[in-house]
């Protein structure tokens, strides 16, 4: 609003007067306090009586649609400052616990494990300063693992960061229909295999042989050009040679590759028992089937490859994947909860349970009696902590580049 010319008191009061059924609304808060910072500068507000003073307050609430403590706030603050202005907003906000930089190294860390759980991935970090004495992780090591997925939304972390076959199943006398009790015993595996895919000419791609040690959740992978008997033998001979621990039992879904006569010799000889799942019982072997997905798929991908680089991948395996799985990858191992007085019980995954396979091996009560000949904890230490779980992850995925490089120039 603006004056052509200032009114006096009476002449304010006489509109206040023929205006008495009308309402007006400021539309623009800056324009409005400008109009009555004007309008008290030229009134002379503060020279003025009682009386002609709540005319003057009367008018500045009929002309903006203030109400009469928010006039009252007005003519005090430019009582106190000599102007009126907009205060700025100040949001309330806390202090950063969690730099740019300890986003920046959470994302390397995700992008060198393939961004595992919040758990594993706190566990990782806590290993990391802890057990590594790395720096870069001083603060991260404390970080909750709900916190984790917080910094996993933000922008500066999404800047910074490849199907299943079906196995057929078979009805033979092979083998027991149940599902095995460890006991708290290492030794105990979960086997099956996982097929990268047929081209489209229809040629068969390489297959993954997946054994998981139940208890400690070892893992062996091995990949073959076919899952005939002639390489399976080859696979799981040298999967009895790479578990530091004595096998005592095998457990496979209804696939014809594991339920057959030369398998059940093989478990015969070493002492080990042969058993398959039930029917209707699908978490019979849901272990595995977890780390098909979350291991071999995430690793190796979807896509086919053809057989003769199975003694190439198979080497990367060897070198890189097992290492990094068994000694670097946390892995969460359940608690079971009893919820009611039914019996109904619940697993639930405490931070504190989370181990690499190799960690949960060694804080078994005596665990050195389930190695096998010749293999101590002090050799396996070695070969453990000679790297950093994430300086490990990053030379692994630069030999996976590489290899990938070979089979796709």
């Amino acid at each position: 609003m603006n004056n052509t010319r200032h009114l006096n008191i009476p002449e304010i009061k006489h509109l206040l007067t023929a205006a008495k059924l009308l309402s007006f609304k400021a539309t623009n808060k800056t324009e409005a306090y400008a109009w009555i910072e004007q309008l008290l500068r030229a009134t002379c507000y503060w020279g003025l009586t009682k009386k002609e003073r709540g005319v003057v307050k009367a008018y500045i609430r009929k002309m903006t649609g203030y109400s009469r403590t928010q006039t009252t706030e007005l003519i005090r603050r430019y009582k106190e400052i000599g102007h009126i202005r907009m205060k700025s907003y100040r949001r309330h906000s806390f202090k950063r616990t969690y730099t740019d930089h300890d986003v920046a190294v959470l994302a390397k860390t995700d992008t060198a494990h393939g961004r595992l759980s919040g758990p594993a991935t706190r566990k990782i970090m806590t290993d990391e300063y802890h057990l590594f004495s790395d720096p870069e992780y001083v603060r991260l090591s404390k970080i909750s693992p709900a916190h984790i997925y917080n910094l996993r939304s933000k922008y500066l972390y999404r800047a910074t960061t490849t199907s299943y076959v079906k196995t057929q199943a078979v009805s033979r006398n092979i083998g027991e229909r149940r599902k095995p009790d460890p006991e708290g015993q290492p030794g105990f595996l979960r086997v099956d295999s996982v097929h990268a895919g047929d081209s489209r000419n229809g040629d068969k791609g390489v297959y993954y042989i997946n054994l998981v040690d139940e208890v400690t959740q070892w893992e062996i992978v091995i990949c073959v050009e076919t899952i005939c008997e002639r390489h399976l033998k080859n696979c799981l001979r040298m999967a009895l040679v790479l578990i530091p621990f004595k096998v005592l039992g095998i457990h496979a879904d209804n696939g014809s590759e594991y339920i057959n006569h030369w398998i059940a010799r093989l478990c015969e000889k070493i002492r080990a028992e042969l058993t398959k799942s039930r029917p209707r019982h699908s978490n019979d072997n849901a272990l595995v089937e977890t780390k098909n997905g979350s291991v071999i798929r995430k690793h190796l991908g979807h896509n086919y490859i053809p057989r003769h680089h199975a003694r190439d991948i198979n080497a990367w395996c060897l070198r890189w994947l097992m290492p990094y799985l068994n000694f670097h990858r946390p892995c969460g191992f359940a608690k079971e909860v009893r919820v009611n007085k039914y019996g109904k019980v619940k697993k639930k995954y405490p931070k504190e349970n989370y181990f690499t396979p190799y960690q949960k091996l060694k804080s078994l009560p005596n665990g050195e009696q389930y190695l096998t000949r010749g293999i101590t904890f002090a050799q396996l230490d070695k070969q453990g902590y000679a790297e950093s779980h994430t300086k490990f992850a990053r030379q692994m995925n630069q030999a996976k580049q590489a290899l990938f490089k070979q089979i796709n120039p």
